[in-house]
């Protein structure tokens, strides 16, 4: 039976476009976009009744509204980012002002964000020009990668949890793709040596170096959707495990093929 726990009243802002858990924490505070306003929300424990502690509103020329966002896990959770037409702003939370503004980051509109878990300035973002794109926050003036694999309009990019190498993304052609973006990862091949390694031999050594490193590759294409797939998401138990869902109500779970599975671990 689902309680009703905590109402949050912004009527007053407009349609809600989508609202986001704080990405650590106890828990207690929400952001939601509604038009052109970023709200960020105190849950309180002795009231079913949220309150707004701050605010931000998105201003300029034309009707301006949200369409997607994604909290930082990074900086003590004191970023976001924001999505509004082909543009992606960066907004610190503790003043609401705006941080960055990548301008004409796709083509046409940006469907999605998200922040990579283990690389504080990467952000990657997809849209209707079909492209996904990787990003440094600090160096907004270039995507760092960008990934033209989709034939429509790309409606979810998603990082796995534990291994940021690997990334979702689904697209109204109907395909969900597994990519391998290894070369902006956390631990690019050859970043990592252990202690025990350095100990053993230069036979060894020389072994090592003759492997051949992982390359930014397309690991699987998925087909089973027959409809377009608006959502994909990594299970947040088990980091080989992954979910679609596309707009005929079908969903799909998959894994991680097993031989990169161990060529990440191995």
């Amino acid at each position: 039976m689902l309680e009703l726990l905590c109402h949050l009243d912004d009527g007053a802002h407009g349609n809600t476009t989508c609202v986001l858990w704080e990405p650590m924490g106890d828990g207690k505070r929400v952001i939601s976009l509604a038009d052109n306003h970023a709200l960020l929300w105190d849950l309180q424990e002795s009231s079913t009744q949220a309150t707004v502690s701050s605010s931000a509103t998105l201003e300029g020329k034309g009707q301006l509204k949200f369409t997607s966002g994604k909290w930082s896990p990074h900086h003590n959770c004191g970023q976001l980012a924001t999505a509004n037409d082909t543009a992606i702003r960066g907004w610190d939370l503790r003043s609401m002002s705006q941080i960055y503004c990548i301008e004409n980051a796709h083509g046409q509109l940006v469907r999605d964000l998200d922040f990579n878990p283990n690389r504080q300035y990467y952000l990657a973002s997809c849209g209707d020009d079909c492209k996904v794109k990787f990003w440094d926050i600090r160096n907004i003036q270039e995507p760092v990668k960008t990934l033209e694999e989709h034939s429509h309009w790309v409606w979810s990019v998603r990082y796995n949890h534990s291994h940021d190498q690997l990334v979702l993304t689904a697209s109204s052609d109907s395909r969900l793709i597994l990519s391998n973006m290894v070369s902006i990862s956390s631990e690019p091949f050859g970043h990592l040596v252990d202690d025990e390694e350095l100990s053993e031999g230069e036979d060894n050594h020389q072994e090592d170096k003759g492997k051949e490193p992982l390359k930014d590759s397309v690991v699987s294409t998925y087909e089973e959707h027959e409809d377009s797939v608006y959502a994909a998401e990594w299970s947040s138990a088990d980091p080989w495990l992954f979910a679609s869902l596309s707009y005929d109500g079908r969903l799909v779970i998959n894994r991680v093929p097993r031989a990169l599975k161990y060529r990440i671990l191995l």
